[in-house]
């Protein structure tokens, strides 16, 4: 085997055919990373790295060995709450060590689900289990299927593996800003439901959890609005960034927690052919390129504040994504081919929750139920319904009124002051990072830009504090907070990978009762 490591490709060029001159007779070739260098407009290029089969060779097969364990004579099974990343993949994860568990999911199977959402987004009828943040798949069912990640875990080769197992594309392996798309990822979802349930996870859809069974602080287990209860001491809470109805639970029942700093603002959104040529300027149309992206940020050292996009969608569409009935929330995603005209990404202000909100545990959860009621007058005064709030990016700036451009929002747009909605040390701090980005993509500040609010949910505010090695809620044994609704992660693949931290903590517990049994 020969490795490639940064090899320069040009556009177009035959990766197929450079290797070829590189290693005659070479048999087959592995794709490590692949990524996009356009920082000089002359010569954009990728950059792959490769390794390279000679003849008679066979690239090894990806190995991910896992223990099958025996869960103590006796035990529960684990119950786990909620079917987003977290959720799915601490299921995953423990029947694959021989553990049988039991998901309790609030909303419905994902086929009744997605029929929900579009009532909601023709019809304005909000479903309040089965929408863009709840039912099965979670949040992240109807946000690009994104899989970038900042974090550092072991798990992640491990994620991307089992989810091309499932049915996403192999290239998630390596491109350097992999996605499945939502088209694609709502095929994966059912994937995972079918395995899980042919080995040994019992599943139970349309099921909110009312309240968490305890006895002297241990979790003993949970009882459904139903009233039906299921009994285990090992109970992993992974309800996504918007379950707020089981935050208040947690803290009615005394289950420690902390404010925790999260990040709000706008969507911004451009035609995608203007991102495309600020970002690949006279190769914008080159075919093998496709729709741009970009990450921008803007730190403030005086005050320690930071502006910055977050879960950009090229080629995608902004979504109305509020989980209340007298709320409007925006949110972005992307389908597979990202074909849609438009690009859009949440530009968001970071919110330092202990100088903003002090002490108040749900300061910022009331802050962005806030904004987000805001939202929805601004739209009912502008004489719409359920549509989303919009303001032109120029006119946000100069602080006028003015005109709704075209959008790409099933919901529909209504124009509002979207600068007046805001708190006005966020406008200003925004307002100032966009003629920062403006000279790092010049021609970001447009005239065929447009804001839509409010992005909101872009973590949780709260965060259910948990022992660091035990992985268990420091007040609360036996629950196991999980995810982003547990403020332990921010996006798929860094969810997913903290779902498995859990199922492997909680194969540790029983490791130990096993050896204290005996």
């Amino acid at each position: 085997m020969k490795s490639f490591r940064d090899l320069k490709v040009g556009l177009d060029e035959d990766l197929a055919e450079k290797l070829s001159w590189m290693v005659p007779n070479y048999s087959q070739y592995r794709i490590l990373r692949k990524s996009v260098d356009a920082r000089r407009s002359s010569d954009p290029h990728y950059v792959v790295s490769v390794d390279v089969f000679e003849q008679n060779e066979v690239p090894p097969a990806e190995a991910f060995e896992i223990e099958r364990v025996s869960p103590p004579e006796g035990a529960d099974r684990p119950i786990i709450i909620g079917s987003g990343p977290a959720g799915l993949f601490a299921a995953v994860r423990l029947v694959e060590r021989g553990i049988p568990c039991v998901l309790l999911e609030r909303g419905s199977e994902g086929a009744k689900r997605i029929q929900m959402i579009n009532r909601f987004w023709r019809y304005g009828e909000l479903d309040p289990n089965n929408n863009v943040c709840f039912g099965e798949g979670g949040a992240g069912l109807y946000s690009d299927g994104k899989l970038i990640t900042r974090i550092k875990s072991p798990y992640i080769p491990y994620v991307m593996h089992r989810l091309v197992q499932f049915g996403a594309p192999e290239e998630i392996k390596y491109l350097s800003n992999p996605h499945v798309g939502s088209d694609r990822i709502r095929r994966v979802i059912p994937k995972i439901r079918e395995y899980l349930r042919a080995n040994g996870c019992e599943i139970h859809f349309d099921t909110p959890m009312s309240k968490l069974l305890v006895e002297d602080d241990q979790v003993v287990g949970v009882e459904a609005e139903d009233g039906r209860q299921f009994r285990s001491q090992h109970v992993v809470l992974a309800t996504g960034h918007s379950a707020e109805d089981v935050l208040e639970h947690l803290q009615e029942i005394g289950v420690f927690m902390e404010g925790k700093s999260f990040a709000l603002g706008l969507r911004i959104e451009h035609p995608q052919s203007v991102i495309n040529k600020i970002q690949y300027r006279k190769h914008a149309e080159h075919p093998s390129l496709g729709a741009a992206n970009y990450r921008l940020a803007d730190h403030d050292d005086a005050t320690g504040i930071g502006v910055y996009s977050f879960c950009m969608c090229p080629g995608g569409y902004v979504l109305s994504s509020g989980t209340s009935p007298d709320g409007i929330v925006a949110n972005g995603m992307s389908n597979y081919h990202r074909n849609s005209p438009f690009a859009n990404a949440a530009m968001v202000v970071g919110i330092d929750h202990p100088a903003r909100f002090g002490k108040d545990l749900f300061g910022g959860m009331k802050f962005r139920q806030n904004l987000e009621q805001g939202a929805y007058q601004a739209v009912k005064t502008a004489g719409g319904t359920r549509e989303i709030p919009v303001q032109n990016v120029v006119d946000f700036l100069k602080g006028r009124s003015g005109d709704a451009l075209k959008s790409s929002s099933p919901s529909g747009v209504v124009p509002t002051r979207l600068d007046l909605l805001l708190p006005p040390d966020i406008v200003e701090r925004m307002r100032h990072s966009l003629e920062k980005f403006n000279t790092q993509m010049r021609g970001y500040i447009s005239p065929e830009a447009q804001f839509h609010g409010v992005e909101s949910r872009t973590s949780c505010p709260v965060r259910v504090t948990r022992d660091p090695q035990t992985l268990q809620s420091i007040s609360h044994r036996g629950l196991y907070p999980a995810g982003e609704g547990a403020g332990y992660a921010g996006g798929i693949t860094s969810a997913a990978c903290d779902g498995i931290r859990i199922a492997e903590a909680i194969v540790e517990q029983f490791a130990s009762q096993r050896v204290s049994a005996t």
